[in-house]
C-alpha cells in the first residue's frame, strides 16, 4: 500500500487530512545472529517491504491506532489513554506503537497524542523485523510532528526500550537501528556496544548475484520464552567468565574461555556461537570491503550452523532450505532473525536464482510443508517521511 492510500486511509478513518505520511522498513540481518544483546556486531541491512503511517497530533492525551492489515472486528480504531499506559498490560499489536509512546513520555519527552493510520508490507513474524519497522516509523513521526530533535540511533534506543520494557520482548537494538539508519545499496555494520555504524557498500546485482529470502511461514514470537532463555544463558556465560558481555570473550580465547566453563555444556555452546559468529562478521565485512563478495557464502553458510547446532534455535523448514540450496548450487545459505521459524537467506548466482527458487519449493511440497515464500531482498533506504 503506498503512500497515498494510505493518506487516503486516514482521512476516511478520522475526518481530516493527516499531518505527514511516514515509512520505516523490515531488514534482512546478513550476518550477525544473537550477537547484538552481548555488545557484539552485527550486519543487516533494510528491505524495500516496509510499514507505512499517516499520523497527526492531538493534544488531549488520547492515542488512536488504525491497521488497514487487520480485517473485521480486530480492523477497528483503538483508543488509549496516554497516562493508562503501563508496560506489558498490552498482548496485540497495539503494544508496540503505545510502547513507542510510552518510552517516548517516560524519556521526558512532550507528546499529548496522535491520530494513527497504519500499512504494512513486512511479512509479520518472518523473521524481518516487523515490529521493529512499526515502532521505527511511530517513533520518527513523533520526533517530526512534536519537534523532539531526536537522533536517528536516539529513536532506536527508544523504540528497543518499548520491545523490551513495554511489549516484554527481550530484544536486542539491531532490528531497530537497522529500520532507522541503513542506506540503499549498503549493509550496516554496526557495533552495538557503542552504536558506532559503517555502510558497507552492497550491490550484488552489479557482481551478478542475488540474495533471496525464503519466508518457511513458520511463525515464531519474540516475547515467547525461547528467545528469553537465550538471552539469560549468554548473561550467565559472561558473568562465570567475569566480563561484562561475552563481546569481551576473544576469539583467539575462545578455547581457554570455554575451558574454564567446565560441563556447563548448554552455556559453552551459547558462548561458542556467540564468540565466533562476532568474528563471522568482522569476515564478512573485510571479504566486503576487499571486494571477494563471493566468498561469504560459506561464511553464512558457517552461521547456519552454529545457529542449528550451538544455539539450537533452527528448525526443520529452515534447514530445509539451507540443506536444498547448497545442493542445488547456492554459494551459501543461513537462517536469519530470532529463529524458532521464519525466514532463510540464499546467496546465489543471478542465473541460478530460478533454479534455486524452485527447488526449495519442490523441497518443501515432498516434505508436505506449507509452500514457502520466495523473494530477492535489495538493500534498501532506511526510516524516512514520504510526504
Amino acid at each position: 500500500m503506498g503512500a497515498q492510500q494510505v493518506r487516503e486511509g486516514f482521512a476516511a478513518l478520522y475526518g481530516a487530512a493527516p499531518e505527514g505520511v511516514w515509512s520505516a522498513p523490515g531488514r534482512v540481518n546478513l550476518i550477525g545472529e544473537h550477537t547484538d544483546y552481548n555488545d557484539g556486531f552485527v550486519m543487516p541491512f533494510a528491505l524495500p517491504h516496509a510499514t507505512t503511517a499517516a499520523v497527526s497530533r492531538r493534544d488531549d492525551g488520547v492515542l488512536r491506532l488504525h491497521s488497514a492489515n487487520l480485517a473485521g472486528d480486530a480492523g477497528g480504531v483503538v483508543e488509549l489513554s496516554l497516562d493508562a499506559l503501563e508496560p506489558q498490560s498490552d498482548r496485540s499489536w497495539t503494544a508496540y506503537p503505545a510502547g513507542v509512546v510510552w518510552a517516548l513520555r517516560e524519556a521526558g519527552h512532550p507528546v499529548t497524542g496522535a491520530d494513527i493510520h497504519l500499512a504494512s508490507t513486512v511479512p509479520s513474524g518472518a523473521g524481518l523485523s516487523s515490529s521493529a519497522a512499526l515502532e521505527v516509523v511511530i517513533a520518527l513521526a513523533l520526533n517530526d510532528l512534536f519537534g523532539l530533535g531526536l537522533q536517528r540511533w536516539q529513536l532506536a534506543r527508544l523504540c528497543q526500550r518499548a520491545e523490551n520494557v513495554y511489549v516484554g520482548a527481550p530484544t536486542g537494538i539491531m532490528d531497530q537501528t537497522a529500520s532507522a539508519c541503513c542506506e540503499a545499496g549498503h549493509a550496516l555494520f554496526l557495533d552495538t556496544r557503542d552504536l558506532s555504524q559503517r555502510q558497507i557498500p552492497f550491490d550484488l546485482a552489479a557482481e551478478g548475484l542475488r540474495l533471496l529470502v525464503v519466508d518457511t511461514r513458520v511463525k515464531h514470537a519474540h516475547s515467547d520464552g525461547e528467545y528469553g532463555k537465550r538471552r539469560v544463558g549468554c548473561e550467565k556465560g559472561a558473568a562465570l567468565l567475569g566480563v561484562d558481555a561475552l563481546r569481551d570473550v576473544p576469539y583467539d580465547g575462545l578455547d581457554e574461555a570455554l575451558a574454564r566453563l567446565g560441563d556447563d555444556e548448554e552455556v559453552r555452546r551459547l558462548v561458542r556461537h556467540v564468540v565466533t559468529e562476532d568474528q563471522r562478521v568482522e569476515r564478512v565485512v573485510a571479504l566486503l570491503e576487499s571486494g571477494e563478495t563471493r566468498a561469504i557464502g560459506p561464511v553464512l553458510t558457517e552461521g547456519h550452523a552454529s545457529l542449528r547446532d550451538d544455539f539450537r534455535i533452527s528448525c526443520p523448514e529452515l534447514d530445509l532450505v539451507v540443506d536444498t540450496a547448497l545442493a542445488a548450487g547456492a554459494l551459501g545459505a543461513r537462517m536469519t532473525g530470532g529463529g524458532f521459524g521464519g525466514s532463510a537467506i540464499v546467496l546465489a548466482e543471478a542465473a541460478e536464482v530460478d533454479t534455486l527458487g524452485k527447488a526449495v519449493e519442490e523441497a518443501f511440497a515432498a516434505a508436505d510443508f506449507t509452500a514457502p515464500r520466495v523473494f530477492e531482498a535489495v538493500p534498501a533506504a532506511g526510516a524516512r517521511r514520504v510526504s
